[in-house]
């Protein structure tokens, strides 16, 4: 990948999921001073209601059951509480991102493509750590999850915008079903994103029993390179550098510990209490003006 500019990776949207709805909503949207959620009726078909929140051009979600049997359910119990769930993308050459996981034979548990957003969510048993969501946007920054007003005109989706985390599977099972512009060229824009809280999903950090392993699989199926954590935090811990993100990898405990464990945020504003808060089992931390040589330092704790 070196000598030429690598098609842009950003990290889109973070996933959690939890017992209660409302409650880790309310939480969510006002340690982060987030506007109103929109709110999918398309993830009721998988037993799901969720929230999802607008952060600059990024997105955080909360997906809770309501009704028995959901794979999100299932999560829940082995996890023993609310807990990071999904990491979504959004990937300019999603082809070859297919291609790569077919080739390492990761399986795709739910796959659709539309005229504005095309999705592979991939299995967490291959992938290990969490759902990951390989997507692509059209135009490049649109966000069909989001909810109608992130969708171009003529491509608006009805009241169900469609399923963003609400079908995908927990690990080992199979599926139910389904900022400003980035190195390399511009975003697309639109009246939501000017009206969207400042701020953009800066990291996740994923718990996972190896690392270097997972952070391989993850670098392999996105076309990022792995590199080690660097700065003044610095723990030599595998860290994929995106475009206007990372994603950083640390050992679990056990399993129980395994998965999106920390979100980092960049916010105009200082979080309620210090620096980092607990949500919905996963620890959100602010990463400040001027702090992302430290991102590194996120995932003690």
């Amino acid at each position: 990948m070196e000598g030429a500019r690598r098609s842009r990776v950003r990290l889109r949207q973070a996933v959690l999921a939890a017992h209660e709805l409302e409650p880790v909503a309310a939480q969510l949207r006002s340690a982060l001073a987030l506007g109103e959620p929109f709110r999918d009726e398309g993830v009721g078909l998988f037993g799901l209601a969720n929230n999802v929140f607008a952060l600059g051009d990024c997105f955080i979600e909360v997906v809770s059951p309501v009704q028995p049997g959901t794979t999100a359910g299932r999560y829940l119990e082995r996890r023993r509480g609310d807990c990071g769930y999904m990491v979504i993308f959004d990937l300019e050459d999603l082809e070859g991102a297919r291609s790569r996981a077919r080739a390492l034979a990761v399986r795709a548990v739910w796959e659709i493509d539309l005229p504005d957003i095309s999705t592979t969510h991939l299995h967490p048993a291959d992938m290990h750590g969490a759902i990951v969501s390989i997507d692509r946007s059209n135009p490049y920054g649109s966000w069909r999850w989001g909810g109608p007003q992130w969708t171009p005109p003529g491509d608006a989706p009805p009241a169900s915008g469609g399923p963003s985390a609400g079908g995908g599977p927990s690990a080992g099972e199979a599926p139910s079903a389904g900022g400003g512009p980035s190195a390399g060229g511009g975003l697309w824009s639109c009246e939501a994103a000017q009206r969207s809280p400042a701020g953009r999903l800066a990291g996740v950090t994923i718990a996972v029993a190896d690392p270097q392993r997972t952070a391989a699989r993850w670098g392999e199926v996105l076309g990022v390179a792995v590199s080690s954590s660097s700065g003044a935090a610095a723990d030599g811990v595998p860290v994929l550098e995106l475009d206007d993100g990372e994603v950083r990898f640390l050992a679990a405990a056990d399993e129980r510990a395994q998965g999106l464990v920390e979100i980092a945020v960049e916010l105009p504003h200082e979080l309620p209490g210090g620096p980092e808060v607990q949500i919905g089992g996963v620890r959100l931390r602010r990463a400040g003006a001027g702090e992302g040589a430290r991102r590194a330092g996120a995932g003690e704790g």
